[in-house]
C-alpha cells in the first residue's frame, strides 16, 4: 500500500531546542533513535513551543508524529524540489542602462 501513496505513521520522543540570543537565533528538531527524514515525509512535532524570550534557550522532551511518504509522493517530491531548486540558479548577466 506505501507504494501507491499511503503513509505509514511512527510515534518517536524527539528534542526540541530553541535560542533567541545575540549569537543565535534557531529551532532544532532531533527525533530520537536516529531516525531519517527523506523528501516527502512529514513531520509533526506535539505541545512544540514556538518561542523563547529574547536572550533565552529551551530545551524540551516531546512526542513526533513521523508520516513516511510513499515511493510514488517521494519521486514527486524529488522532481518538484529539483526544479524550485534550479529556480534559484536564474542569473542574468545583462548590460544595466544607466540615466
Amino acid at each position: 500500500m506505501q507504494w501507491f501513496g499511503g503513509k505509514s505513521r511512527i510515534e518517536v520522543p524527539c528534542t526540541v531546542e530553541i535560542e533567541q540570543t545575540a549569537e543565535s537565533l534557531h529551532a532544532h528538531v532531533t527525533l530520537d533513535g536516529g531516525l531519517l527524514i527523506a523528501p516527502g515525509d512529514e513531520v509533526t512535532v506535539h505541545d512544540a513551543p514556538t518561542s523563547v524570550p529574547y536572550g533565552d534557550r529551551i530545551v524540551v522532551r516531546r512526542t513526533a508524529t513521523v508520516l513516511r511518504a510513499g515511493a510514488i509522493e517521494r519521486l514527486w517530491t524529488r522532481i518538484a524540489g529539483h526544479f524550485e531548486l534550479t529556480e534559484l540558479y536564474e542569473v542574468s548577466f545583462s548590460e544595466r542602462t544607466r540615466l
